[in-house]
């Protein structure tokens, strides 16, 4: 390292001459190291402020790295101030451009490591074999014997520092930071220095947008007062979730518009305060060509560094390519399982996209010809598309229309064919049998079928075995499993059936017989199919028959098996770079997340559900109406019924959008409907969704997706007369179930729906010993696999019998989670005696009412108990009518005279 004196510091004449031009501008940087304010209006978020707590640990090194406007900075204030730190040993640096000179920076960091102005004379004299590294040294074992010292340095914009001098000091300062001192690095981009060392020293923390963006339910808390006030609805909230990404700033910028606006508001990517934000955080620092060249690269829906470099005109900079704009701590992602392939955020791609650069149609074309040397025909498809060439477009179509439906890129073919002229697939049946291929997936399966059958007989004769396979995947998808596996054996007696023809058919079996609870059939049928996919070459055809497994497993109840099946198919599919997504999957991830959703792990099928409901809608999965349905059972068990009728509501709209057959969707919409209700105690209206649920339940159709269907209807009905007191019903009903020697065949779900049901209506006839003994036989069934779901679904029902089953046993997993979800040990230390009412008290109810009488507002018993606004009102009119009273005080009053108080 080289002497002080060969460093001039910025408008100095430089340390080593203790000039009056060194001390002002000491004096000048004095200002600028800081502590940290409290701040106004923080919104809490407590994981991350706990997170962030505890690496800021003495000794330890903090990096939060993430583009403008994701609140670096104020997260570690609001950390700072709730570790009880006093603030006045906290030091906070803003760095700039000129801090790459070594001895401002040095000057800086002796500010912020104490030394004081009195100090100023006895900081080591540079010159004389001293160095800054040497001067450094010293200040770090000074802090270190300073009874007064900074505890927590925080270096922000530290990625400004790039000089190879300045980035010395701060290595040196990472190298020799004392245990006493924990280190905080704020910065937009990557370091300009290696930080792996410390990190395997478990001394290095890494925070990035991923942590800080906000999450969906913390977005809509975060609107949780304009959604009171009905300044915006559900809906518009969950688009700024999927536009923003959690995008901490423009979130907050456009609540504020939102208040102050209201109705008159625009887009949120129109709206002046974000508009404002977007410039000066995303183009401000960019001169014009590199401008143009990120309105380029919003043009594409993912773009690489190749795909940019064959689509950029003269006016772009062709040296700031994707790579360099994410590295410069721009607003981009990688774009997921694709490689060195990047997205824009989608709100900074729809802001940039609403002003048209001129020679956007001719950047489409030159797209779809890159992508059609590269093969990847989704691509070249949705840009010839774009371009609106037509007869590009029926070239593209009519050279890779099998590829693309091998690759189960759906959304891409269906687009096509609303620009294809309906006169050209009636000439060719190639197309006609893609298309029906596509309708089918899409369960649009009459309109499949009306394809196929225009078709010449001749043309049917030619090719038998391709329609039988498809045929087969039709009656598979409408739930008629015998005929589908009669048509499927058909298709395999062709000799000259193609080898996918010949793998969809196994597939066809293989979830027939699991249909049929013939297992062993069903497994011989996949591995058939495994070998078909192997000897094809066709990674997405081996992601289908993981699932065709994994189904097997599930519907046996194996559900961990199930999941690192499905686990390592996502592995897999993971590892292939440059593809686009595929239907299957699609159905892992969302496999995946039903599996979840019976152990319980609420959390991690919500951020399942949250990428996979995104890659559904794109592609026209019919997958979606599964994910949907997961969505309103989670808001259920979590006692937010209204939020899962909204749930069902959309689902309901998209599968009419999409012109769904709706013996697909309706079973299974009117089912959840049913399940709702009977937690509202709206008998009447289960009722009558079982009324219009009778001619399904006649068809006894297996749905692909949901082939617990069957006997989920007859658990309702049987549900229904229960709630109805119809007990002698209710018993009969199960006894033709529970006695059936077929119940081991069919899915597992409904066998514990059953044998849970058994114990809730013996227990409503009084008769105990029976009721425990199914109860015992339920948890005996769960507890291998923490098969919990069915507990959550029935949990008002069973509430009695499980608080009998449950008392005494023995701590366990299963135990633990069930005496948790039924309150068991608040119940016995602070539930009073039960008082006879004409309509008794819920526990949810009770819980709301101890509250009320604790004094909290409506608004603070939603915020404790983790519940909308909405549903707490509703439970206090419930407990009004309950106790026959209009107002909270009589509410309380009453309450005590009865001593439930």
């Amino acid at each position: 390292m080289k002497a002080f004196d060969n460093y001039p510091a910025a408008n100095d004449e430089g340390l080593a001459e203790r000039t009056e031009k060194g001390r002002l501008v000491w004096d000048l940087l004095r200002h600028r190291v800081q502590s940290p304010r409290p701040g106004a209006d923080i919104f809490p978020r407590p994981a991350l402020t706990e997170r962030i707590c505890k690496a800021i640990e003495p000794g330890s090194i903090l990096h939060i790295e993430a583009p403008a406007g994701y609140g670096k900075s104020r997260e570690l204030e609001s950390a700072l101030l709730s570790s009880g730190r006093e603030l006045s040993r906290v030091r906070w640096v803003s760095l700039q451009d000129q801090d790459n000179d070594p001895q401002r920076l040095f000057m800086l960091l002796s500010l912020a490591l104490g030394v004081s102005d009195a100090d100023f004379d006895s900081v080591p004299v540079p010159g004389r074999g001293q160095s800054l590294n040497d001067g450094l040294e010293w200040l770090l074992a000074n802090l270190a014997n300073s009874g007064e010292a900074t505890e927590v340095l925080v270096l922000d914009r530290v990625d400004r520092v790039q000089s190879q001098d300045g980035t010395a000091l701060l290595t040196q300062l990472l190298d020799r930071l004392p245990p006493g001192l924990a280190l905080v690095l704020l910065s937009r981009q990557a370091l300009s220095f290696e930080t792996h060392s410390y990190e395997l020293g478990g001394r290095f923390t890494r925070l990035t947008a991923d942590t800080l963006e906000l999450s969906r339910s913390e977005t809509a808390a975060f609107y949780q007062p304009l959604l009171e006030r009905q300044q915006v609805t559900q809906i518009a909230v969950e688009h700024l979730y999927h536009l923003t990404e959690g995008w901490l700033t423009p979130l907050a910028l456009y609540r504020l518009e939102v208040e102050e606006r209201g109705e008159d508001r625009l887009p949120v990517q129109e709206a002046r305060s974000v508009v404002a934000f977007l410039r000066s955080a995303v183009t401000a620092e960019l001169t014009p060509a590199q401008g143009r060249s990120l309105a380029v690269m919003a043009e594409m829906d993912v773009v690489s560094d190749d795909l940019f470099l064959a689509i950029a005109d003269s006016q772009c900079d062709t040296s700031f390519l994707p790579s360099t704009a994410m590295a410069r701590g721009l607003p981009l992602r990688s774009a997921g399982n694709r490689g060195r392939w990047f997205r824009l955020l989608p709100l900074v791609r729809e802001w940039l996209l609403s002003t048209t650069l001129a020679g956007r149609k001719a950047r489409a074309t030159l797209a779809s010809d890159w992508f059609a040397r590269e093969g990847q025909f989704t691509e070249a498809l949705r840009y010839a598309l774009q371009c609106h060439d037509t007869e590009r477009a029926i070239r593209v179509a009519s050279e890779g229309s099998e590829a693309l439906l091998i690759g189960q890129d759906t959304a891409s073919l269906l687009r096509l064919r609303q620009s294809l002229p309906a006169e050209l697939i009636q000439r060719s049946p190639r197309l006609q049998i893609v298309y029906a291929w596509v309708h089918a997936l899409g369960g649009q399966f009459a309109e499949a079928c009306a394809l196929i059958d225009g078709m010449s007989a001749e043309d049917q004769r030619l090719l038998q075995g391709r329609l039988s396979a498809l045929r087969a995947f039709l009656l598979s998808g409408e739930g008629n499993v015998r005929a589908a596996l009669k048509e499927a054996d058909q298709a395999l007696a062709t000799d000259d059936l193609s080898t996918h023809a010949r793998l969809v058919a196994q597939l066809v079996r293989s979830g027939a017989w699991c249909a049929l609870g013939r297992f062993a059939d069903a497994r011989s049928a996949s591995r058939e199919a495994s070998k078909l996919a192997r000897q094809a070459g066709d990674p997405g055809a081996e992601i289908l028959t993981v699932y065709a497994h994994a189904r097997i497993e599930m519907s046996k109840g194996a559900l961990r098996h199930a999941e690192q099946l499905l686990r390592t198919g996502l592995d897999t599919s993971v590892s292939e770079p440059a593809r686009p997504p595929r239907v299957g999957e699609g159905r892992l991830m969302l496999n995946l997340a039903l599996i979840l959703w019976h152990q319980g792990r609420a959390a991690e099928v919500d951020r399942l559900l949250t990428r996979f409901i995104r890659h559904a809608e794109k592609g026209r999965d019919l997958a979606l109406l599964l994910a949907l349905a997961l969505r309103a059972l989670l808001s259920k068990s979590q006692g937010q019924v209204e939020e899962a009728f909204a749930w069902i509501g959309q689902a309901e709209r998209t599968m009419q959008a999409w012109q769904v057959d709706e013996l697909v969707y309706v079973p299974v919409l009117e089912a959840l409907k049913t399940s709702c209700w009977l937690a509202q105690g709206q008998l009447e209206s289960a009722r009558q969704a079982m009324v219009r649920l009778a001619p399904f339940r006649k068809q006894h159709r297996v749905l692909e997706l949901f082939p617990m269907m069957p006997g989920l209807l007859d658990t309702l009905e049987t549900r229904v007369a229960l709630v109805a007191g119809d007990e002698s019903a209710a018993i009969g009903q199960l006894q033709e179930q529970y006695s059936k020697e077929e119940l081991t065949r069919h899915p597992y779900i409904h066998q514990l729906h059953v044998v849970l049901l058994q114990a809730q209506a013996h227990q409503r006839l009084g008769q105990s010993e029976t009721a425990l003994m199914f109860f015992q036989q339920a948890l005996e069934m769960a507890a291998p696999e923490h098969y919990i779901s069915p507990f959550i679904e029935l949990r008002e029902e069973i509430r009695e019998v499980a608080r009998e089953g449950l008392a005494g046993r023995q701590p366990g997993p299963l135990v633990d989670a069930l005496r948790t979800l039924f309150q068991l040990e608040a119940e016995a230390s602070a539930r009073p005696p039960a008082v006879d009412l004409p309509e008794p008290i819920s526990d949810r109810e009770f819980g709301v009412l101890e509250l009320i009488a604790m004094g909290l507002s409506n608004q603070e018993i939603a915020d404790r108990l983790h519940i909308s606004l909405h549903t707490v009102k509703t439970h206090a009119r419930r407990i009004n009518a309950k106790l026959g009273v209009r107002s909270r005080t009589q509410a309380i009053v009453k309450a005590r005279e009865l001593g439930l108080l």
